[in-house]
């Protein structure tokens, strides 16, 4: 093999540790032989090794002590039990603790090498996880959500407490805001991170499978229940579970989640036994709660359990300090999904991403600069890298904004453009043939309206295809 691996041997058997080593050293393996338990733990502790093999009977320490020692001081190392066939039982309750495998005495050299073989690949799984996982944990620390907004800033110190809690968190905030992300740095900034983050969309759900989808059922408990499944509570167990949009969750189902959250266990669908379960609870919701409350659309029992700590996320237009820190982001992340090098965005083209309305929030933007990054022609994303109607953001602005005002007729027809031009995509040549105006008459009134540059109202005919 191209690859040594420091393996350790513990047997009292001089015999079994003599053909262990002679046998692995002849695969390419670093072998390492003590006669006991407390030997092989010492070693442990001054050194690394990826697999540990170990008899099950030995005095003093035996090998199930060891394994538990191991399991607690170096849990990425592989554990192998070595048995006689009359301690298969111990080598079974071994496997139960965390054992990988288990060999049978005597074993074949051929038999050894697949086992052995078959725990390394466990073993840079295992590796691989540790580092995926300290990548993701790095990549939702709260110092690198992006935003200098004060109430966002003020949303952050709260997050830091209340990550290190147990409460129940509830997440507003219209749709693109960022309720997800919210909710994944809070459970790797807490003392779940090592466990599972489990998540359930009640609103992708019919009201029929999302009790099953919660809690589980039982194999026959319904129409193609053709074996038992475990739910979202119970894949959550140790972790956190995030119930995205609640306010969608259907009102019968909703007492059976509070008595989850109340008594912290709950019966599959189709049983009668009660399952124990640890969960964190983070919900999010784009409704306001006390208003479905209010309606008799959402249990208010349920609503005073979720809103132990309640975090509100403002909407991008209400903190638009931010984008510039946002679109650097996105230039960087899409660059390097997409193997550009886009330096950067003109001052035209952010003056339109400020003017802006943001109806999708974070996601909205995010889409146009991956867009753009994909699309730009230079080194620098310009104003004519975005779609049409974000050229007119400024005007879409005042169009959802003016309300039931009153207008003068000069904004009447400003608002007529706008709304034309956004069902047309920004196309100037098929805004014009809607409103019944030439093209030429269409750019004048935008070039009126601060929306064009000189340069392109002096341009002859009216090119819309890039657009």
């Amino acid at each position: 093999m191209s690859t040594t691996h420091e393996i350790l041997v513990v047997d009292d058997d001089v015999l079994v540790n003599e053909f262990f080593e002679e046998v692995l050293k002849r695969l390419g393996h670093s072998v390492t032989t003590v006669a006991s338990g407390e030997q092989g733990l010492q070693l442990l502790r001054e050194r690394e090794f990826d697999i540990v093999l170990s008899d099950v009977k030995m005095p003093r320490m035996s090998g199930i002590d060891l394994l538990k020692q191991v399991k607690i001081e170096s849990p990425e190392t592989v554990v192998i039990m070595i048995t006689a066939y009359g301690t298969v039982k111990d080598a079974v309750e071994a496997m139960k603790l965390g054992a990988f495998d288990y060999i049978l005495k005597p074993i074949l050299p051929d038999e050894l090498e697949m086992i052995v073989a078959k725990a390394l690949e466990h073993r840079q799984l295992i590796l691989e996880n540790r580092i995926l996982r300290s990548e993701i944990r790095g990549r939702y620390q709260f110092e690198n959500i992006v935003g200098a907004d004060k109430k966002l800033l003020s949303l952050l110190e709260t997050l830091s407490s209340a990550a290190k809690s147990r409460a129940t968190i509830l997440i507003r905030g219209e749709s693109g805001t960022g309720k997800e992300l919210i909710a994944r740095a809070i459970h790797y900034n807490s003392p779940r991170s090592n466990g599972p983050f489990v998540t359930l969309n009640c609103a992708a759900l019919p009201e029929g499978l999302i009790e099953s989808e919660l809690f589980g059922h039982e194999k026959g408990a319904f129409t193609n229940a053709i074996k038992q499944s475990q739910g979202r509570f119970e894949l959550s167990d140790g972790g956190t579970l995030l119930l995205d949009e609640i306010s969608e969750m259907p009102f019968g189902v909703q007492a059976k989640l509070l008595r989850v959250i109340q008594e912290r266990e709950f019966q599959r669908v189709g049983s009668g036994v009660s399952v124990k379960v640890d969960v964190r609870l983070v919900a999010t919701t784009n409704k306001n709660l006390e208003n479905e409350v209010k309606a008799g659309r959402f249990r208010d029992d349920l609503y005073y359990r979720l809103n132990v700590i309640p975090l509100y996320l403002p909407p991008l237009r209400d903190r638009l300090i931010d984008i510039p820190a946002l679109v650097d982001h996105f230039v960087r992340k899409h660059n390097d999904e997409n193997r550009r090098d886009i330096k950067g965005i003109t001052e035209k083209a952010m003056r339109l991403l400020l003017a802006y309305h943001w109806p999708g929030n974070i996601r909205e933007l995010e889409n146009y600069i991956e867009r753009a990054v994909v699309l730009c022609k230079g080194d620098r994303i310009t104003d004519s890298d975005f779609p049409g109607h974000l050229v007119l953001g400024k005007l879409a602005s005042l169009s959802t904004t003016s309300g039931n005002k009153e207008m003068t007729i000069s904004e009447m027809e400003k608002v007529m453009i706008i709304e034309t031009l956004e069902r047309h995509g920004g196309n100037r040549t098929k805004a014009s043939e809607a409103l019944g105006i030439s093209s030429r008459t269409l750019r004048n009134k935008l070039h009126e309206y601060g929306m064009m540059e000189p340069s392109e109202s002096a341009v002859a005919g009216d090119d819309d295809s890039s657009e």
